[in-house]
This record gives structure tokens, C-alpha cells and sequence, in this order.
């Protein structure tokens, strides 16, 4: 009997097992039919009230959702009332009204229970459906979703993706608050919590990147965001939303970087290679000062009565030349260093003159004159002082280009002050030929270039290195000739990492 009614309520799978399922139905209403005849026609029981079993027992047919089954058993439920407990007994003709009745009656409760429970089975397959293709997408994207309660900070759901990415079982259980605050990696805490508690405080949503630890040693990046649920007096309830894994996001991130790094100081080896006798010419002048001041040192000394205060200053001049010459190979060593972005405080009127003195001699070399405009007390930026080298060197060196073939005079100027929102402004600006026409939107794209020799990264890496410390480079042309190429750097905002 137990495997009877099994196969009566199992899923409808195929015709010939729809078939069997209907028969078995039947069989098993008929029964209960039975039952309730043989025990109330004896005792000549109320017709209202086999007539009211006899309706449940359609409706517990009925429930399978199967409207064949259903209707017969509605028909001979009808038939029994009226052959075994209407007067005159043992007539099964359905010519008074309360049995027409008592037929449509069991029939509309069979059709309408079974159209409810076909349509509850269409909807729990839709939804489980739908559930299965929410659950593949998490997968595949590493989202998990989950809902907590803000009371006791307790989680109301938490997805089969979730419980991957955080490393717990779910057939544990949902784990404590504790237990998910232990997955949050120590040094990030902080941060999450400042998060929610900043969420709840001002009812509103939070978003945050943080890493978690899992026990075996495994760290995991993950980005969060939360949404949260007020009733209706406003009052915060809950908290919903997703956490997806975006550790393979944050290690191409860091390959794009070093590649970015890798890349920018090609840039600047290729650039102080084209700057190689000006260099020289740079480093040379301070050495020779250096040795006609030994010379003078000497000669001093060498006299019948040596003039020690004059030695003593020719002494403290080549000192002098030689620490000029030192900074000066300090400052070439330092584009070449190959390393990791060191963030600290940079002065970048200092950057600027030491950049000055590096290209002085490609300035003399082509008779530009170099004029400053440097903003007193300028406020300091984050940044990494070899990077915003490179970025001065290369609008630099753009603009002496751009001045080479013209006839009119020469000017690169440099310009620093502050700018609005707390930001530092820098501007190069030269009297050359310009931007190039209708192209000028083009200019910081990879591989551009106007320079029959250039390789057209020099302004694309400087802008990627301005965005970066969380800036912007810009260009304007200048009527009736030159260009500005000018770039701000926040002075108290982080800079992007």
C-alpha cells in the first residue's frame, strides 16, 4: 500500500507512467470510497455528512493534480451517494436536483484543486529551474549571495557559493558571526567593520574590498557589496547582498602593473639613452670645475708661503662641483632603478628643478630657453618620485622637440600652483609647431606618434602613471602656436592604488 501511494503522488514522468499513476489514483480512491460506504450505509449515516467525506476524499485526489483520476472519482462518489444513502436506497438515477448537484459540486472541486496544484508544480519547477540557473550563474561569476539580520547579526540565507568561497560545509550549518568575522583577514578587519558599521549607522548601502583567510592558509580577495531592508516605519532590519571572489581580477592587476613598470622604464632607458651627450655635457661640466679648482688648490699650497684660506676655498669648491656631479648621476642612476612604486611625499617644484638640471643641456643644445614659474609653498603630493620624474621628462622633452625645426623663438615654460579641490597644477608649456591637426584626441593613445623615430608611448604611459596617483593629463593648443600639456596630483586624497 505504501508503494501505491508513492507511485500516486510521484512526478508525472511519460505517458504510460501517467497512465499507471491515474489507474493507481483511482483504485486508492476507490477504496476510501469504499471504506466510508461500508461503515456509513449500516448505521444509515446523514447524507450532508458522507457527502462531506466523500468530498474531502476528492480533494485528497485532487491534490495529486491529476483531473482524470479526479473526475472519476468525483463521478463515483456522486453515484455511491446517491445508490446507497438517498431514499429510495439502491437507485443510481440522478433525477432529483441534489444529486446533480452533489456532482457538480465533487467535479468543480476536482477541476479547481487540480488546476491550482498543476499550476503550484508548473511554478515550483519555474522556480527551481531558475534557481538551478542563479546557482550555476554565482558559479561561474564566484558570487555568493546572502542575507543577515542586523539584531544579533545573525545570516538569514547564505547561497552554496558562498559557503566555496569562505570554505565552510553547509551541511554544518549557517555559521556564527564569530566564525565569519575569523574568514576576515586580520590586517582588513578593520576596514569591513568600519564598513557595516558606518551601513547601519546611516541606513544605507556599503561596498568594500577586503581579503579573508581561510584555515588552510589560502587568502581570497573579495569585493562586497550591501543593500539594506527598512520596514515600514523605517527601521533597519536586515542586510542583503552578494560577495564575489576577485582574486584573479587582483593578480592581473598586478601583472598589468608590473608590466606597466616594467614598460615605463624601458621608456625612460630609451629617452636618457637619446639624452646621452647631453647627459655627458651635464656631468662633465662640475668634473672639469672640480679639476681646475684642484689645480688652483695646489698652486696655493705650492708657494714659498702657502695661502692656506685660499686653498681651504678652492677646496670647498671642489667638494662643491663634486656633489653637483654625485647628485647628477644619483638622479640617472635613479631612472634607471629597476623596482617596485615607492609612495611618499613629493616636493614637486623639487622634481621639476631637478628634471631642469637634467635637461639643461639638450636645452642649451637647441637654444631653448627654459623659464620656471614655481609656486611658493606649494603643498607636497603621494606619489612615487621616479614615476613623476619620468612624466616631467617626457612632457619636457616633447616640448623641446616640438621647438626644434621652428624659426621664431624658443621657450619651454614650467609652471606649477594649486588648483581647486586641494590639488596641485603643473603645466609645460613651448612655442613649437603644436598638436597635430584633428588628431589631437589621439595623442595619449599607445603607439601614436608624430616623431619619425618615436615609439608613441611616452604620453600614454605618463597618463596611465598621472591616473594612477590619481590625477589627470590633459593637452590645449595654443593660438597661433604651442602647446600646454598640464597635469594635476590630489595632495590629501590616496591616491588609486
Amino acid at each position: 500500500m505504501g508503494r501505491m501511494i508513492a507511485m500516486a503522488f510521484a512526478p508525472k514522468i511519460g505517458f504510460v507512467n501517467r497512465v499507471r499513476q491515474s489507474i493507481v489514483r483511482i483504485l486508492l480512491g476507490g477504496v476510501a470510497l469504499s471504506l466510508v460506504t461500508l461503515v456509513g450505509a449500516p448505521f444509515e449515516t446523514h447524507r450532508g455528512a458522507v457527502a462531506l467525506i466523500y468530498l474531502m476524499i476528492v480533494a485528497v485526489v485532487s491534490l495529486t493534480g491529476d483531473l482524470v483520476s479526479s473526475a472519476v472519482i468525483a463521478i463515483a462518489a456522486t453515484l455511491c451517494l446517491r445508490y446507497f444513502f438517498a431514499p429510495p436506497p439502491s437507485s443510481a438515477g440522478m433525477d432529483r436536483p441534489l444529486d446533480v448537484a452533489a456532482l457538480v459540486t465533487f467535479l468543480a472541486t476536482a477541476a479547481i484543486i487540480t488546476r491550482l496544484i498543476s499550476r503550484m508544480q508548473q511554478l515550483t519547477q519555474e522556480l527551481r529551474r531558475r534557481e538551478a540557473y542563479l546557482a550555476e550563474a554565482q558559479r561561474l561569476t564566484h558570487t555568493g549571495s546572502w542575507v543577515w539580520r542586523v539584531t544579533g547579526r545573525d545570516a538569514l540565507h547564505l547561497s552554496e557559493e558562498w559557503y566555496r568561497i569562505y570554505g565552510f560545509d553547509p551541511k554544518e550549518g549557517i555559521p556564527a558571526w564569530e566564525e565569519r568575522l575569523q574568514r576576515i583577514h586580520p590586517e582588513d578587519r578593520a576596514k569591513w567593520q568600519g564598513a557595516i558599521d558606518r551601513a547601519i549607522d546611516e541606513k544605507g548601502d556599503y561596498e568594500v574590498e577586503f581579503r579573508i583567510l581561510l584555515p588552510d592558509g589560502t587568502v581570497k580577495y573579495i569585493h562586497t557589496v550591501g543593500h539594506p531592508v527598512l520596514n515600514a516605519s523605517g527601521e533597519l532590519m536586515q542586510f542583503v547582498g552578494s560577495s564575489m571572489e576577485i582574486s584573479e581580477r587582483k593578480r592581473a592587476e598586478e601583472a598589468l602593473r608590473e608590466a606597466q613598470a616594467d614598460l615605463a622604464r624601458v621608456s625612460r632607458v630609451t629617452t636618457m639613452g637619446e639624452l646621452t651627450a647631453s647627459l655627458a655635457h651635464e656631468v662633465n661640466q662640475p668634473i672639469a670645475a672640480a679639476v681646475t679648482n684642484a689645480n688652483t688648490c695646489l698652486r696655493w699650497l705650492a708657494r714659498d708661503h702657502p695661502d692656506v684660506e685660499e686653498a681651504r676655498a678652492a677646496a670647498s669648491r671642489i667638494v662643491k662641483d663634486a656633489t653637483r656631479a654625485a647628485d647628477i648621476v644619483g638622479r640617472i642612476r635613479l631612472l634607471f632603478k629597476k623596482g617596485a612604486a615607492q609612495r611618499e611625499l613629493v616636493d614637486v617644484n623639487e622634481v621639476v628643478r631637478e628634471m631642469i638640471v637634467l635637461l639643461r643641456g639638450e636645452a642649451t643644445r637647441h637654444n631653448i630657453l627654459v623659464r620656471t614659474e614655481l609656486a611658493a609653498e606649494l603643498p607636497a603630493v603621494m606619489g612615487d618620485r621616479v614615476q613623476l620624474q619620468q612624466v616631467l621628462m617626457n612632457l619636457m622633452i616633447n616640448g623641446m622637440d616640438a621647438m626644434k625645426d621652428v624659426d621664431r623663438a624658443r621657450e619651454l615654460a614650467v609652471k606649477s600652483q594649486k588648483a581647486e579641490n586641494e590639488q596641485v597644477l603643473v603645466c609645460v608649456s613651448d612655442t613649437g609647431v603644436g598638436l597635430p591637426v584633428q588628431q589631437a584626441d589621439q595623442i595619449f593613445k599607445a603607439f601614436f606618434t608624430t616623431k619619425p623615430q618615436g615609439t608613441g608611448m611616452g604620453l600614454s604611459i605618463s597618463r596611465s602613471i598621472i591616473e594612477t596617483h590619481g590625477g589627470r593629463l590633459w593637452a590645449t593648443d595654443h593660438s597661433p602656436c604651442g602647446a600646454s600639456f598640464c597635469f594635476s596630483l590630489p595632495t590629501k586624497a590616496e591616491a588609486s592604488e
